[in-house]
């Protein structure tokens, strides 16, 4: 098995693929050197969790996006420079690609998403290419515009978008004794390639808090985070402990999350993976959960690469396609794509690209439900996590999250209309016409027993026919 992380498709050697921003192929226990930690011991006979609402969960994650730098123009002579110039990949003209995504673009973007129901990921980064801190100033931009513009993020895109830091700089390694870049300029103080390896957890997650911290003065509340490059990718174990401690700590976190991989083809399961799991009977019940992506960068790339295109996500008959595999297998379907491939240097090529893969999407599935990645977490940590246990025609959960939408197969079950019972509340779900119907607070007739779905509170909870 391999573990495609997120630019493979543009380079080759590990190394290099890196600094583009995404690693190449890494050998397999990378990924398997990740501990789930503990689980529920169940006796749900008859009884299984479904995706929520019965449905397949969609999203989009957007990366290397920010407040108005064009990321890729400022990041590509310092990836040249760390490489002393001898990776053609750098050698790009890049003084021709314009400063800034305007705040325009993030509007005409956002609105049109809100518009069709599109949810997913957001990175800001808070200290694009060492051009300036979002929290003080960037320079080139008034403090008005910097407001503006974080206001923008706040009222267009977090509503349907969580969150993310790509690290600090997306570039340079920041000393966070100081706040300024290491002096070295090399391959070993970028954060996209060989500064993670042989770091402790706790030296990770100081530097995810950095970044978390400066998101958190401008009012951009975090429950996840992203990698730039190869950040983490021989560190995996460390990093993803370090990404619980930090969103635990800067943002009171309960369900905390990180985005390092993805899988572009082939039969690997692209669901999220609960990992560090513990204390799920107490008070303070814990995990961190590792999103995975399933599609390559096809909508453009980073650095304006020519787009794959729609196609490679689902084709114009509807019938093939990357997305086509994944949601037949009933997994979450997280797409991804690169603000500056989105924008295209005002071409907005990419933007075009996502919004024929939508149209088709929607004409191909009516199973579909759109997500952002903290809400596709929860439910997979409840998923795991909660404690099922059938008592004749009584199912009992112990939750140690709560999550809408949560729901249950019951087969074997007389199809009576179920009533959940939560401390000395007692809620009696609706009936709808078919499993695929559901809403909160529903219930199915479905073969030979049903499908219930309603909002599992943390703790006990019951589910009566």
């Amino acid at each position: 098995m391999n573990i495609t992380t997120r630019r493979q498709f543009l380079e080759r050697s590990l190394i290099a693929a890196a600094g583009t921003g995404l690693a190449a192929s890494a050998p397999s226990p990378w990924l398997r050197a990740q501990s789930a930690g503990d689980r529920p011991v169940s006796a749900g006979e008859g009884v299984k969790i479904l995706n929520p609402l019965n449905r397949v969960p969609v999203g989009l994650i957007i990366d290397d996006s920010t407040c108005l730098v064009n990321l890729n123009r400022f990041a590509m002579p310092q990836f040249n420079a760390a490489y002393e110039g001898v990776n053609k990949t750098y050698l790009r003209n890049w003084r021709e690609w314009p400063v800034e995504i305007p705040d325009a673009f993030v509007r005409k973007f956002g609105e049109w998403c809100a518009d069709q129901g599109v949810k997913g990921k957001y990175s800001i980064v808070p200290y694009p290419a060492c051009v300036g801190r979002l929290d003080r100033q960037l320079p080139g931009w008034t403090q008005q515009e910097l407001k503006a513009s974080l206001d923008l993020v706040r009222t267009v895109m977090m509503p349907n978008w969580d969150i993310h830091p790509e690290m600090i700089t997306h570039t340079r390694v920041i000393d966070t004794k100081t706040g300024h870049p290491y002096p070295e300029f090399s391959l070993k103080f970028m954060e996209n390639w060989e500064w993670t390896t042989g770091r402790s957890v706790d030296e990770i997650a100081d530097y995810l808090s950095y970044a978390l911290t400066i998101l958190k003065n401008v009012g951009l509340p975090c429950e996840g985070i992203t990698t730039p490059g190869g950040f983490g990718n021989r560190a995996l174990p460390q990093l993803a402990q370090a990404s619980q401690a930090a969103l635990r700590d800067v943002f009171k976190a309960e369900v905390p999350h990180y985005f390092r991989h993805l899988y572009d083809k082939g039969p690997e399961s692209v669901a999220p993976r609960v990992e560090y799991a513990s204390g799920l009977d107490g008070s303070d019940p814990r995990c961190v959960v590792s999103i995975i992506g399933c599609t390559g960068d096809w909508t453009g790339g980073w650095d304006n690469t020519e787009p794959v295109g729609t196609d490679a996500f689902i084709t114009a008959d509807l019938q093939a396609g990357r997305m086509i595999d994944v949601i037949n297998r009933g997994e979450p379907a997280l797409m991804l794509a690169h603000w500056t491939g989105m924008y295209w240097n005002g071409q907005e090529r990419g933007f075009k690209i996502f919004q024929e893969v939508v149209r088709r999407l929607k004409s191909r599935f009516d199973n579909l439900v759109w997500m952002k990645l903290s809400e596709v977490s929860r439910y997979w940590a409840a998923k795991e996590l909660t404690q099922v246990k059938r008592n004749g025609t009584r199912v009992e959960l112990r939750a140690p999250f709560a999550t809408p939408w949560f729901t249950l197969r019951l087969d074997g079950f007389a199809a009576k209309p179920p009533r959940v019972r939560i401390d000395d509340r007692e809620i009696v779900l609706k009936e709808v016409s078919g499993a695929g119907k559901l809403t909160a607070s529903s219930w199915a007739r479905d073969g030979q027993g049903m499908v219930v779905c309603f909002d599992l509170p943390k703790g006990v909870s019951s589910v009566e026919i």
